[in-house]
């Protein structure tokens, strides 16, 4: 079961980080040599993974539907009447994780060409990114709950910092309220974790424990069918029960405890509710916290407009990503009832982040505060795209967010190419760049109709499949009503709005800036900038044309979310 490949991309960076330490801070540009090389060689190595994930791959071929898979003991207790705490070091991806780890490849890798512009504390910039690489990349492959914690967790502080100290004028305000909110959030998931692990058994540990086989025999299902039986009438010793934090083990209702906190049977309610509703809620608000949706979302345009370009890129490209894999991977198949309960309210909440969203960004004249409010609003689609419930809202959902990856990272760039050259950022102080810069232009127009959901980019395949999925949603199931999928459809003409008045203010006329000084500097794309947006757009221009490729991927995982959400 041991392939140690996933291993390899998590520590890389943090044995790169150990590097780092031993070079004398004022080489800085080895320093950045070698984190564009790290980086490179992460990207093979994701790339590489990529390629060996096998979609076609039967159930029964893998373990539990994934690939990959690391597993090892790593703590073990006894606690005696409570039973005994089991945290294994456990990693493996199924078509939808490993989506995201070629993603991460991909953005660190232009991140970390992007950081070339770093002129302060470089040697204390490159370690940052280092840490933060690994954690992200730990949180798209980690199989048990505690483990992604940490990885979740751990991704706060280098990404504090490197907002923090490198960042804009407001720099350390952002940081502390980018901070505070996702530490809110995460003491919420962690609440939740550490009640789903007092309600939750490891099958095959707890059959070892209470004697039903032995250490290295080989495990059959009918012997966790029979753990399962026992455990369901009460006939298990608490003293042999071991507890889990395994995501495959907590997604299985029947490894649930009887009438334990989060049990369905449980009897425990606070304010009225059951403790397993508060379960969800805190788990839900946590993690879209993360994504972020409205109103949880005002830690994001502050850190986006702060924080370095290169920052920038890693932030909408991966790090709103992991939560909106967290809903994916663990609230929607650890509470698949309480989804299709709350389905209505979660896609009235989708609809309003996407126009909330979209009309700030309308209003915004700053670019980089424009772009960062229209991830708002594309996260929006993910979150409709979720409550719909359907296998084409949530393979759009999963699309969106790797399109959305790459999209916004890229216009990110193209908001960094304009502020290297003149310190500034604001749409209202230029106009005619076409003249000065066309092939900057014709980036930005490309990445403006990308983002749209233009034919012939990913984004359009995305969000045509999350309509596709709230138009059946409201029909099939009706998890989702109409006027919802609806509104969700015009969506996509909001968006057109703020990008195509940016695209008239800023590109086309004549040429003029606020600053004369500012003429001489506006010069067109270089070498290092097309290494940075080349890559991206000919990603997501790959996957608008060819999007059955990682549908491929996709479609096994979105399988079996669907079916949870058919079981209840």
């Amino acid at each position: 079961m041991s392939h140690p490949l996933l291993s390899y991309i998590v520590f890389w960076p943090f044995l790169l980080a150990v590097l780092v330490l031993l070079i004398p801070s004022d080489l800085t540009r080895i320093l950045k040599l070698v984190l564009i090389a790290g980086m490179l060689v992460m990207a093979g190595l994701c790339g590489y993974a990529f390629l060996g994930f096998d979609p076609a791959l039967a159930q029964d071929q893998t373990w539990m539907g994934y690939q990959l898979v690391e597993k090892k003991d790593w703590i073990r207790l006894n606690l005696q009447g409570f039973g005994s705490l089991s945290i294994d070091y456990l990693l493996g991806v199924d078509g939808m994780s490993i989506s995201l780890i070629a993603l991460t490849g991909l953005v660190l890798l232009v991140a970390a060409i992007s950081s070339w512009s770093i002129e302060k504390q470089v040697k204390g910039y490159v370690l940052s990114f280092l840490l933060m690489a690994g954690s992200i990349a730990g949180c798209f492959v980690a199989l048990d709950f505690f483990l992604f914690f940490i990885f979740f967790e751990f991704m706060l502080l280098p990404m504090f910092f490197l907002i923090g100290i490198w960042g804009g004028v407001k720099r350390e305000f952002a940081a502390i309220k980018f901070f505070l909110y996702t530490l809110t959030g995460s003491v919420f998931i962690l609440m939740t974790m550490i009640a789903l692990y007092m309600s939750t058994i490891d099958p095959v540990e707890t059959a070892i424990n209470f004697g039903l086989m032995n250490p290295g025999e080989m495990l059959t299902t009918e012997v966790i069918f029979e753990v399962q039986q026992l455990l369901a009438t009460g006939s298990i010793p608490a003293e042999n029960i071991v507890h889990t934090f395994t995501i495959p083990y907590l997604t299985d209702e029947s490894n649930l405890i009887p009438y334990s906190i989060l049990s369905f049977d449980s009897t425990s309610a606070f304010l009225g509710q059951p403790l397993r509703n508060w379960g969800f809620f805190l788990l839900l608000i946590g993690f879209l916290i993360k994504l972020p949706a409205a109103p949880f979302h005002t830690w994001l345009p502050d850190a986006h407009v702060e924080a370095p370009t290169a920052v920038s890129v890693v932030l909408a490209g991966l790090l709103l990503k992991v939560g909106a894999y967290g809903l994916l991977r663990i609230v929607l198949p650890v509470f698949p009832d309480l989804i299709v309960q709350y389905a209505y309210p979660l896609s009235v909440l989708g609809l309003f982040s996407l126009f909330y969203g979209g009309l700030n960004a309308l209003g915004s004249t700053d670019l980089k505060r424009l772009v960062a409010y229209s991830s708002v609003s594309h996260m929006g689609y993910v979150v409709i795209g979720i409550a719909s419930l359907t296998a084409e809202g949530l393979s759009g959902a999963v699309f969106q967010c790797i399109s959305h990856g790459l999209i916004s990272p890229f216009l990110f760039l193209l908001v960094g190419v304009i502020y290297d050259r003149t310190h500034n950022r604001n749409r209202d102080d230029f106009s005619g760049l076409v003249q000065p810069m066309p092939r900057f232009v014709a980036f930005a127009m490309v990445g403006f109709f990308a983002s749209m959901g233009i034919p012939a980019f990913s984004g359009f395949i995305g969000e045509v499949l999350v309509v596709i999925g709230a138009f059946k949603s409201s029909g099939f199931n009706q998890f989702i009503p109409r006027w919802v999928a609806l509104f969700t459809t015009a969506g996509i003409l909001l968006s057109a709005s703020y990008y195509l008045y940016t695209a008239r203010k800023m590109f086309f006329g004549e040429f003029w800036s606020r600053d004369p000084q500012w003429k001489e500097a506006l010069t067109d794309l270089n070498l290092r900038e097309y290494l940075m947006l080349v890559p991206l757009l000919v990603a997501f221009v790959a996957l608008g044309i060819f999007p059955q490729y990682l549908m491929e991927y996709l479609n096994p995982a979105v399988e079996r979310l669907t079916e949870w959400v058919a079981g209840r």
